[in-house]
């Protein structure tokens, strides 16, 4: 990892590219490039064949500086230093402070890639990445300019490892209200990465971080619990709480009795004296959605069993609901 510090003071950290990368994502871009001069030459070919030498020559060095000079140059300004070989590898050219590039750092990088790179078929460019501690070539250099890394592997992702388990739960009085996220983005950086660290200097973040911890929480640490101990615990007490304040509700009816509309019973018309089904108006069709005819009682197969009796609670309106 490489530590860039931007102009607002922020320490960065960026991943710089190594060599047989770059050097394929240069190769590729070559390829391109001189596929394409390659292309552009046979059409002026065509088109110019009436010219003297002097101007077939003229249009032959034009060429040459627009497509391989100036061509990687406008790719890299117009896509923020992504040119097609280094989308291809997952790198990306960025300024000294972690900016993007501009017209100016693609330009330096274009004229003097012309020298370490197509008139010494790349061996200056190796030399001087190998030299480099962030390997960068001299176009890198005199540019202000740094290839890094944008595909970061997925299985190094730090992970926070849990409190032992007599500690869960220890904490759960602690009022972490005032406990700013810059200081839980340390202590998760400081878990995730302790076992990288110096004993000595994984002591000491340990201690620091649980006194910066302990007074915002307003808590001191306990004497016998080690500091990373106690940042791991704290740090579980409010992932618990986010958890049960996401998960935790529950799923029943309210405790106003309110319930959805499809889960409440279907409403009862008023009791009604019993009286034979023709005499009964019939239910409009919007009521319920049902087919404008009359309702009418299933058939019943030969082999069902009969009919039951209408209780006495139930009103005789000759509406059957649907099954």
């Amino acid at each position: 990892m490489s530590e860039l510090v931007t102009g607002e003071a922020v320490a960065l950290e960026l991943r710089p590219a190594k060599l047989p990368s770059r050097a394929l994502a240069v190769l590729l871009d070559l390829v391109v490039a001189v596929v394409a001069y390659v292309v552009v030459l046979m059409v002026l070919a065509v088109s110019t064949a009436s010219l003297d030498e002097a101007a077939q020559l003229a249009l032959s060095i034009a060429t040459f500086l627009l497509v391989l000079v100036g061509g990687p140059i406008a790719v890299e300004t117009l896509s923020r230093g992504r040119s097609l070989g280094k989308l291809a590898f997952g790198l990306r050219v960025v300024r000294d402070d972690g900016g993007p590039i501009r017209f100016r750092h693609a330009l330096v990088r274009g004229a003097i890639g012309v020298v370490e790179i197509l008139m010494t078929f790349g061996v200056v460019a190796c030399i001087a990445s190998l030299v480099s501690a962030r390997g960068r070539r001299l176009g890198d250099v005199f540019a202000g300019t740094l290839v890094v890394r944008e595909r970061i592997p997925v299985g190094r992702a730090g992970f926070v490892p849990p409190p032992p388990p007599w500690l869960v739960g220890r904490f759960a009085g602690l009022d972490l209200s005032a406990v700013p996220e810059g200081l839980w983005l340390a202590v998760r950086q400081y878990l995730t990465r302790m076992q990288q660290l110096d004993p000595q200097v994984s002591t000491g973040m340990a201690e620091r971080l649980a006194a910066d911890l302990a007074e915002r929480t307003g808590t001191p640490v306990p004497r016998d619990l080690p500091p990373a101990a106690f940042l791991a615990a704290v740090v579980h007490e409010r992932q618990s709480r986010e958890a049960r304040q996401v998960f935790g509700r529950g799923g029943g009816v309210p405790s106003d009795g309110f319930a959805p509309p499809m889960a409440a019973p279907e409403a009862q018309p008023p009791a009604a004296p019993a009286v034979p089904p023709v005499a009964q108006p019939a239910v409009p069709p919007m009521a319920y959605g049902a087919a404008s005819r009359p309702p009418q009682a299933p058939l019943a197969p030969s082999s069902a069993p009969p009919p039951e009796e209408p209780r006495a609670d139930r009103p005789a309106t000759g509406f059957a609901p649907p099954a």
